[in-house]
């Protein structure tokens, strides 16, 4: 590796700073910012002061109050920070601030950042809050060094990953606010993500005709059509189960009703049922088609009950996450530094679930996942009790990408 910057140099400031990174993230998982309800810009304006008490230019753009609404949150603040060491591409690392409610089974304080046999526990402590650390600092020892690099380092940190990301990096790039050449997002394990999937969020209701329970035969069941539609749902799983993806860690689609609800009394006949849909889109298929499948699927089930009708409402379309031109040079860059670092050749993987990271792949910037974290999601209770992150785990990202950084950057 052809570094403009001495890796000792660069990991040496790593090193001097490392205390001071951790107490960071030690400050922003104390500090709650649960999606939902998601009212984080305050957890925003925290972050902002301890990024400008590390010497950082911070911008803040508020996202305005009818984009968190439709998004179904509170308040939300997008923090941009921008570093240019000379004329070349613009490297953005994002990760979010916003987390998962802790929920119940906690051995600890979930806002406490205790430290126990190395590890640090609370919400956020791995998803996705290490990686503002990890990034910031990885960028403050590029600083640091006075690395003679050729392009731009901005840090992305935002607040609705949980919700989507529509008011976030999608927010920042469509106003224009950020124009990455390359990006790199908040990771979760050694492996390098290169490809996850799609989701698809459907609201469905099904109406039909209230009666007394002594005359049903006066009113449309919602609640029988209902089955209908939940036994075609679930015929079509059994379907989907066959399709298999050929991204490596990702199996084939998944489809789940997550929630329902509706009915007026026990001695009703109800005359709307409301259910959630979660369906997954491997990277091999598209988007839009498998919608337009879905919602053939949900009309088909009652177009011939009387009385019946069904509405269909997109809570989120979100397209995989795919490896596009100019990938090979994150993936590069990344693979090099883990083999100073890790002293390993660290694989590349694709994941089932979905980030932020397809915002910028849609937008045509070349994405990877990379950041702090174990072997494997499950070993960061990531989205459980007892979230965690491995303090030599944080030490180690922040190294590698900031030796990654300087690769991709190499003004040689």
């Amino acid at each position: 590796m052809n570094n403009p910057v001495s890796t000792l140099s660069l990991f040496d400031a790593v090193d001097r700073g490392f205390a001071s990174e951790v107490e960071f993230l030690a400050a922003l998982v104390r500090r709650p910012s649960d999606n939902p309800p998601g009212d984080c810009a305050g957890h925003a304006e925290m972050a902002a002061l301890a990024l400008e008490a590390l010497g950082f230019t911070v911008e803040r753009h508020s996202v305005p109050v009818i984009d968190v609404t439709r998004a179904g949150i509170i308040s939300a603040t997008n923090l941009v920070v921008r570093h240019r060491f000379g004329a070349g591409p613009t490297v953005a690392l994002n990760a979010h601030g916003d987390v998962v409610p802790p929920g119940d089974g906690w051995s600890t304080d979930p806002y406490g950042a205790e430290i126990r046999d190395g590890w640090m526990h609370g919400r956020g402590a791995a998803v996705s809050k290490s990686d503002f650390a990890t990034y910031a600092f990885a960028l403050k020892a590029l600083i640091d060094t006075q690395a003679p690099l050729a392009g731009t380092v901005e840090l992305h940190l935002t607040y609705d990953e949980e919700s989507g990301g529509l008011i976030g990096p999608a927010w920042l790039l469509k106003q224009g606010i950020v124009k990455p050449d390359y990006a790199i997002c908040a990771g979760f394990s050694y492996a390098i993500t290169t490809a996850h999937n799609g989701a698809i969020h459907l609201e469905i209701t099904v109406r039909g005709k209230s009666a007394h329970a002594a005359r049903p035969d006066t009113g449309h069941d919602a609640l029988e059509a209902t089955v209908a539609v939940l036994n075609a749902l679930y015929g079509h799983r059994k379907v989907l189960r066959q399709i298999r993806s050929a991204t490596t860690g990702i199996e084939h689609p998944t489809l789940v009703v997550g929630l329902i609800e509706g009915g007026i009394n026990t001695n009703v006949v109800p005359d709307r049922v409301t259910l959630r849909l979660d369906r997954r889109v491997v990277p091999e298929e598209m988007s839009q088609t498998v919608l337009a499948q879905l919602k053939q699927l949900v009309e088909g089930s009652v177009k011939d009950l009387p009385g019946i009708s069904v509405g269909i409402r997109e809570v989120l379309v979100t397209s995989p996450l795919r490896e596009i031109g100019g990938t090979e040079r994150l993936l590069s860059a990344l693979k090099r530094a883990a083999q100073v670092t890790l002293r390993a050749d660290i694989p590349t993987e694709g994941v089932p679930l979905y980030t932020d990271a397809r915002l910028y792949c849609e937008a045509g910037v070349p994405t990877v996942i990379y950041g702090a974290g174990p072997r494997t999601l499950l070993l960061a209770n990531g989205h459980r009790a007892d979230e965690r992150v491995a303090l030599e785990d944080l030490r180690i990202a922040t190294k590698t990408v900031a030796l990654a950084l300087s690769d991709l950057l190499n003004c040689k």
